[in-house]
C-alpha cells in the first residue's frame, strides 16, 4: 500500500470519530466544507482550524500520516493560491506588470486560500479515514433514500460511489508503480519546463488507464460470479443506529455554526 496516499483509505481504529454513525460524519463533513467558505477573516478560519484539529485529534490517527496524506496535493494547492496571489487586486502593490500585480489583498487571499484547501482535504480525510466503505456506501444510501420515490437508482448510485472511493488509493498505487518502472528505465520526472513534465507523464497516464480498466472488468466479473443483481433488493447486516454520541456531534456542529457567524460580525 502507497504510504503516502491517505485519502479514500479506511484506518481501523475504536476511536469515537470511529464510533459516529456515517449519515452524521458525510452529512456533517458537507455542513462543514460549506462553512470554511464562509470563513471571513483570522477568528472565523482559526475557528475552523481549532475544529478540524479536534476531529483530527478524536480520529486517534497520527497528524504526520495527515500530512503525508496532503502532501501530494500540495503543488496544486500552491499553483491555485499563486494564481490567486498574481490575479487579485487591492491593498498595496509590490510588483505589476501589465496585467499580473503582487499587492497586500492578493497575498492575504492566497494565504485564506490554502489554509481552505488544507481544512477541506483534511476533513474529507477525517471521514473517509474512520469510515468502512461499506459504511460509507450505507450512509450515502440512507440520505439518497428520499431519491427513491424519484425512481432515482439509490443502490446503485451507492455502490458506485463506494466502489470509486475505495479505488483511489489503488490507483495511486499504480501511479507510484508505473512511475518507479520508468524511472528505471532512466526517466526523470523532476526537471525540465512545465510542458516537458506534462509530455513524460503520457508513458504513466496511457498503462494506467489500461490498468484501471482491467482492474474495472475483473471488479465485475468476481461481482457477477458471486451472484450481484443491482435490481434486486439487499438486506444488510449491519444496521445503522443513530446514538447519543451522534446527535452530540450534531450539536457541536450546530454550536460551531453559530460561533463562526458570530465571529463574521467581527
Amino acid at each position: 500500500m502507497n504510504k503516502k496516499v491517505l485519502f479514500g483509505m479506511y484506518l481501523p481504529g475504536t476511536s469515537l470519530m470511529h464510533r459516529l454513525d456515517p449519515r452524521l460524519k458525510i452529512m456533517g463533513c458537507f455542513w462543514f466544507v460549506i462553512l470554511v467558505f464562509f470563513a471571513n477573516n483570522l477568528l472565523t478560519n482559526g475557528l475552523m482550524l481549532i475544529a478540524l484539529l479536534g476531529m483530527v485529534l478524536l480520529s486517534q490517527v497520527a497528524l504526520k500520516k495527515y500530512w503525508l496524506g496532503i502532501r501530494p496535493l500540495m503543488w496544486i494547492i500552491l499553483f491555485t493560491a499563486v494564481i490567486q496571489a498574481f490575479f487579485s487586486s487591492g491593498g498595496h502593490v509590490y510588483w505589476q506588470w501589465g496585467i499580473i500585480s503582487l499587492t497586500s489583498a492578493g497575498l492575504v487571499q492566497a494565504g485564506f486560500l490554502i489554509l481552505r484547501f488544507f481544512i477541506i482535504i483534511t476533513a474529507s480525510t477525517v471521514v473517509t479515514v474512520t469510515t468502512t466503505p461499506l459504511a460509507m456506501a450505507d450512509g450515502i444510501e440512507a440520505l439518497m433514500k428520499p431519491l427513491k420515490y424519484l425512481k432515482v437508482p439509490v443502490n446503485q448510485i451507492a455502490m458506485m460511489l463506494s466502489i470509486a472511493l475505495r479505488f483511489v488509493p489503488t490507483i495511486m498505487d499504480e501511479v507510484s508503480m508505473i512511475m518507479n518502472a520508468q524511472r528505471a528505465r532512466g526517466m526523470d520526472f523532476n526537471s525540465g519546463s512545465l510542458l516537458t513534465r506534462a509530455k513524460r507523464l503520457v508513458p504513466v497516464m496511457i498503462p494506467l488507464f489500461v490498468a484501471s480498466f482491467k482492474r474495472a472488468e475483473e471488479l465485475a466479473v468476481a461481482m457477477e460470479a458471486r451472484g450481484y443483481d443491482p435490481n434486486q433488493p439487499r438486506t444488510k447486516y449491519r444496521q445503522l443506529k443513530w446514538q447519543k454520541k451522534d446527535t452530540g456531534g450534531m450539536i457541536s456542529l450546530i454550536v460551531l455554526t453559530g460561533i463562526l457567524f458570530l465571529l463574521r460580525q467581527l
